[in-house]
């Protein structure tokens, strides 16, 4: 059984991430030829404040970029 797992910032309507799982499960079914009915989508959102990049959280960079 396939199961892809995304890890992305919070934020995004739930058509995108329908959008997402659908073409992701495409993509999936296509390279492997696996059944559709194996394969799980797992979206993992989270918040600003707990994704880092180069040592400061996206809520802080972009607190900074609004200044």
């Amino acid at each position: 059984m396939p199961i892809a797992q995304i890890n992305m910032l919070e934020g995004r309507t739930d058509d995108q991430k329908r959008i997402l799982i659908a073409k992701v499960t495409d993509a999936i079914q296509e390279a492997l030829n696996a059944p559709r009915s194996s394969i799980r989508v797992l979206l993992n959102e989270l918040p600003k404040t707990q994704w880092g990049i180069e040592g400061v959280t996206v809520a802080d960079r972009e607190a900074a970029t609004k200044q």
